[in-house]
């Protein structure tokens, strides 16, 4: 009787795609429902997908984005048609230069009206072309299952980043029994992508055994490919057999704590301006590494580049390029050493000259945070941030931090002891991301508190979210330092304010003294205005323990740091 109800109950398309879904393990999406999906969110969620609904795509895919990373398996956006994709691109096009696994699934229009002017009618394959590694419109129901597997097995295979699922609203509409479903379904997994492994030739890796082995000054760079990867444990053994000192990128930070006694990050001019081996894995030589090229480097220095691209290692032109997976190559080139040990020892010239220079500058940072400032300036809050977030031991929070000066300053003041715990603006750059992020790691890591750091600015692109917060009572706190605008507020010259437009605000200013502290308490929220160390401890101490969603709005001298923060040369 069951089997002859199979035969003949239809599901429409909407089910279908949930159950793929399902299938494939999604057990997060993040979106804004309208016409035509609505009912694709609500069959997701009855299938065991939280659906996390934001206010606006652009923050629900900078979500995606960052839940891809953090879990290692693609984030998942759902976007309306038309203007609902074009703002869904913000977050592909993150996953996509941050080469983090991301699928957006928008509907589109019917297909018979393409061209005729419908409703939010667009070519949304050609809009998401530039931002996606595979795309497909999937024209009729039978499609589904191939295609919500493709493009989740395209997003993580080979370098991560974005892929892009069209379904037009005809197709959403289309039906087919359950037995039919099923049969597609199992077809479908049958034909998945699996990932081959890249066996790399063994002299290769005698050959970067050898350069590292005979190297006079090596270092060991990793950055968030490696973190993606899962290498921490492998990175960890290759520092402490080999004594070679370590330098992360920004996101890098937290594979090996911030305290190791290698860690070469205090002293990161004298770690890349002197070394004559670089081994870098899972970190790309872009702007964040200066190019891999002199003045910040030697010109004698040589790179061995681990990276899961081919044509990165094609485009660097490195000594030596290791081609595959971060964990996996770290992992050969340890059981090589062990074979044939060698080490660094602490009295090595090269190791003493990093460790008095992290120990020089560190000294004189703490020398500086030390200094009570108030009306606060930029390190005077971050050292009780600091000392708030170290206090709270392990699990350490996830930290969230964007704004010129405030994600500068916290990048060299916030210390990360735990992988995977800090998310900023990344490879792009990316202003917005902060509150997505937030959310993002609250659901991937439940366990854990986030906490975020934001430039006033960095905060206004996706303030409202603080409702999204409220409304799935996540345990996130936002701490905004609050200057009065962007780099902090009128910084002109007298002599430049003219015009007829004169009396306008200057287009860094915001509204000055604004109360964000107040926005979340419209939500039901808890929100602290601080302008002290006493209130801001105060406020740390409450809102970490309740680890309820809170806004703590930090006054800061409008004067306080420099325009563009540390990137006064490109503007």
């Amino acid at each position: 009787m069951a089997e002859s109800a199979e035969k003949t109950t239809l599901i429409d398309c909407n089910l279908l795609v949930a159950k793929a879904l399902a299938r494939a393990g999604v057990d997060h999406m993040f979106g804004v429902v309208g016409i035509p999906v609505t009912s694709l969110a609500n069959r997701s969620v009855a299938l065991g997908v939280r659906f996390i609904a934001f206010h606006n795509e652009q923050s629900a895919g900078y979500a995606a984005s960052a839940y891809g990373y953090l879990t290692g398996r693609p984030g998942i956006l759902l976007t309306v048609s038309g203007p609902g994709c074009v703002h869904g691109l913000a977050g592909l096009s993150n996953a996509a230069a941050n080469a983090w696994p991301m699928v957006m699934i928008s509907g589109s229009c019917d297909q018979k009206d393409v061209g005729r002017g419908d409703f939010q009618e667009l070519d949304q394959l050609a809009a998401v072309k530039p931002f996606v590694k595979f795309s497909v419109k999937a024209k009729h129901i039978n499609e589904i299952p191939n295609s919500v597997f493709s493009v989740l097995d395209h997003s993580g295979s080979g370098r991560p980043g974005g892929c892009y699922l069209d379904i037009p609203a005809d197709v959403l509409h289309q039906t087919l029994t359950e037995s039919e479903a099923t049969k597609l379904l199992d077809d479908a997994e049958c034909n998945r992508i699996t990932e081959s492994v890249t066996n790399i030739p063994n002299d290769k890796i005698a050959k970067a055994i050898s350069l590292i082995r005979k190297a006079e000054r090596p270092l060991i760079v990793f950055g968030k490919g490696a973190a993606l990867a899962r290498a921490e444990n492998e990175i960890k053994d290759l520092v402490e057999k080999t004594g070679i000192p370590f330098l992360p990128t920004p996101m890098g930070k937290g594979l090996l704590p911030d305290s190791h006694e290698l860690a070469a990050t205090a002293a990161r001019s004298l770690a890349i301006g002197k070394c004559d081996v670089a081994v870098v894995v899972g970190a790309r030589l872009n702007w964040l590494l200066h190019f891999g090229e002199p003045p910040k480097w030697s010109k004698d220095v040589k790179f061995i580049l681990i990276d899961i691209d081919e044509g990165e290692i094609e485009l660097r032109k490195p000594e030596l390029g290791l081609v595959g997976d971060a964990k996996g190559i770290v992992k050969v080139l340890n059981k090589e050493i062990k074979d044939d040990p060698f080490c660094f020892g602490r009295s090595h010239p090269w190791i003493e000259a990093i460790t008095n220079k992290v120990k020089e500058n560190v000294s004189r940072m703490e020398g500086q945070l030390g200094k009570v400032v108030v009306p606060f300036n930029f390190l005077t809050p971050m050292r009780i941030i600091r000392d708030a977030i170290i206090g709270l031991g392990s699990p350490a929070p996830i930290l969230v931090s964007e704004g010129a000066n405030t994600m500068d300053v916290g990048r060299s003041v916030l210390v990360q002891m735990e992988p995977r715990t800090r998310l900023d603006a990344g490879t792009w750059g990316t202003m917005g991301v902060g509150l997505g992020y937030c959310i993002a790691a609250a659901v991937a890591s439940p366990d854990r508190l986030v906490v975020a750091v934001e430039g006033d600015s960095g905060f206004g692109f996706s303030a409202m979210e603080v409702e999204t917060l409220v409304r799935y009572q996540l345990p996130v706190v936002v701490i905004v330092f609050n200057n009065g605008g962007v780099y902090g507020g009128d910084r002109r010259n007298p002599e430049d304010i003219t015009g007829p437009y004169k009396d306008d605000p200057a287009p860094t200013s915001f509204v000055p003294g604004a109360a964000y502290h107040l926005l979340i308490e419209a939500f039901g929220g808890k929100g602290y205005l601080v302008g002290n160390p006493d209130e801001l401890k105060s406020a740390l101490t409450e809102s970490f323990s309740a680890r309820k969603p809170a806004v703590i709005n930090v006054t800061i001298d409008p004067y306080a740091g420099a325009e563009s923060g540390r990137m006064q040369h490109k503007n």
